[in-house]
């Protein structure tokens, strides 16, 4: 596991998008429900088999199309399970621009960089949009 040496919870507050770089990401281990509650991850699934980290660089920006469209985020945690059906789930775990956390799957998000000009965007009107509803 890579947890930072000098602080070993995840970072719970936002970012932008010159920012989002001092996330922790939790790397090199499946995580367990501990490491969830510890703060150090952000799922951990009970019900599958054969779970393995995902051997990719996180953190990681991600535009993740979910129900409501198109949102920014940041992948921290990245597994493979198999379902019981023996289905294969590619599974991230992703902090939002305001601190919250996600889970999706990898097929449902864009691996991008820190330059692209859509994920910027959201990133800025995600920023705005939770600056609007503290007022």
């Amino acid at each position: 596991m890579n947890r930072d040496a000098d602080d070993n919870e995840m970072d719970g507050g936002g970012y932008d998008a010159d920012d989002w770089t001092r996330l922790r990401a939790f790397t090199g281990a499946v995580a367990t429900l501990d490491d969830v509650q510890a703060g150090q991850a952000v799922f951990a699934l009970g019900d599958t088999t054969a779970p393995r980290p995902i051997d990719m660089p996180l953190p990681q920006p991600v535009i993740w199309w979910d129900d409501d469209g198109e949102q920014a985020a940041v992948a921290v945690q990245a597994e493979v399970h198999e379902t019981a059906e023996g289905e294969t789930m590619e599974v991230l775990g992703l902090v939002l621009p305001d601190g919250g956390g996600a889970v999706a799957l990898l097929e449902d998000v864009d691996l991008v960089d820190d330059t692209d000009p859509t994920w910027r965007e959201l990133v800025a009107n995600a920023i705005e949009d939770a600056d609007e509803d503290d007022d």
